[in-house]
């Protein structure tokens, strides 16, 4: 098998990033990947798991996503549409059969290894098919985290204690008497909630966090009549980032006008992992009272469970909820555009899905992988606070460079996966113009003050 690109990996980021290679050149594309469907790590999650952005903002550009409506109900009520996991896979899968096997120009090999340079080996029969690759290996999963679903918890677990991956909740053969949720992330916050909107009464739940989070506030990334909303509030973003003294003045400022959201208002988060919620989940989670802060857990024992810094008492009725995997991990930064190789990781504060598309097209578009390296710098993904800031700075810098290659340029100005790309519809709405001024006035003092703010940290 002979192909331009080889991509391992058939989650968002090959997928996307195979969607606009397609799209902006003639090349040919083999993509292996060790599941049986395309969805990546989707395939695996827990059942109740959403998006927590938009829809219409993830994905392949090719494919349209989500019915562009907005929720009447729960915790996403007048926001667009969120998908969870059976939906996400539909989309691939439908990217996958409809859109590119019938180019002709994707060989697709589910169930597969990739070995090595020259090889990848099926994991049915462990028969080996030897690939020629003409321009590069494109790494789709160099930043591959794990999930509870498909890692063991972190800590002990003593025999006859009740602790499962949150996903098992959707499958209970008999109730619990209590629930202990440990971890502090995305996993964890959205298991609080599905408990709590299926009737679990707070106080038959604990919930052990490491950390306190910063959350960005889901009501500022909505497209289509609500783009505006959220290009008044990153105006207000830049102006803060622009005045503000120290890290935490600026966290302070942003936490005072909404963007920024945490569940507890008296414990100081170090945590910013980038995920995005609502003010009503946000309201569920505080009614959480039982919330453990000693560190993390290191065993749960039949009637206790030790951390780091104590230990607590729990029963034999409760039930634990492993939601403690690592699922942003941070490998060594390498060059994205390599002699033969591309390495997909994240450039700037932002979805997911515009940056991989992204690359697709610098990659198409773009011939000196000097140039290419220059306008996509790596970036490790978020963990503190201050990463925040460092990935909210190189938008601001990407955004400008951008300029300067104008087939990379209009395609972010028209993709569906750039979330301002609706804003010229709304061009009569009076909060734009002053939204437009306020930005200009404060960009390059944001640019200036946040490397500052960022040294200072």
């Amino acid at each position: 098998m002979e192909a331009d690109y080889l991509v391992v990996g058939a989650g968002t980021a090959g997928m996307v990033f195979t969607d606009r290679i397609l799209a902006h050149s003639d090349a040919t594309v083999a993509i292996v990947d060790r599941r049986h469907a395309p969805g990546g790590h989707w395939q695996d999650a827990y059942p109740f798991v959403r998006l927590h952005q938009p829809a219409n903002l993830y994905g392949v550009e090719s494919v349209p996503f989500g019915a562009d409506r907005r929720d009447v109900s729960g915790t996403n009520a007048g926001m667009y549409e969120l998908a969870g996991p059976s939906e996400i896979c539909a989309h691939f899968e439908e990217a996958m059969t409809r859109v590119f096997l019938p180019t002709g120009r994707v060989v697709y090999l589910p169930e597969c290894e990739f070995v090595d340079e020259g090889r990848i080996v099926s994991r049915l029969d462990g028969r080996t098919v030897p690939v020629t690759v003409r321009r590069r290996v494109v790494d789709a999963r160099y930043l591959e985290g794990r999930i509870p679903a498909t890692s063991a918890p972190p800590f002990a677990v003593a025999e006859g204690v009740r602790c499962i991956p949150t996903g098992g909740l959707a499958r209970l053969a008999q109730p619990a008497g209590r629930f202990t949720v440990i971890g502090a992330g995305k996993t964890a916050l959205d298991t609080c909630v599905w408990l709590l909107e299926r009737g679990v009464d707070p106080a038959d739940l604990t919930w052990i966090k490491p950390r306190e989070g910063w959350w960005p506030n889901r009501r500022y990334l909505q497209p289509h009549d609500l783009v505006v909303d959220q290009y008044v509030a990153n105006a207000a973003q830049i102006e803060a980032m622009a005045q503000a003294t120290t890290v935490d003045d600026l966290f302070a400022r942003l936490d005072e006008k909404g963007i920024l959201l945490r569940v507890d208002p008296s414990v100081p988060p170090t945590m910013f992992h980038g995920a995005m919620v609502g003010e009503a989940e946000i309201a569920l989670l505080r009614r959480i009272e039982d919330v453990v802060r000693l560190g993390h857990v290191r065993s749960v024992e039949r009637d206790r469970i030790i951390l780091d810094d104590g230990i607590i008492p729990t029963t034999r009725d409760t039930l634990h909820l492993h939601c403690a995997a690592s699922g942003l991990v941070r490998p060594p930064l390498r060059p994205i555009f390599e002699p033969g190789r591309i390495t997909l990781q994240p450039m700037f504060w932002g979805t997911v899905s515009f940056q991989y598309a992204m690359l697709g097209v610098v990659e198409a578009e773009l011939h000196d992988d000097d140039q290419k390296n220059e306008l996509c710098r790596p970036l490790h993904l978020w963990d503190r606070n201050v990463d925040f800031l460092i990935s909210y700075a190189a938008l601001m810098a990407n955004a400008r460079a951008r300029g300067q290659h104008p087939a990379v340029s209009a395609w972010s100005r028209t993709s569906r996966l750039y979330p301002f790309a609706e804003l010229e519809r709304y061009a009569d709405d009076p909060r734009l113009p002053e939204a437009r001024e306020r930005s200009r006035a404060h960009a390059a003092g944001a640019l200036s003050n946040l490397p500052r703010l960022i040294a200072s940290a």
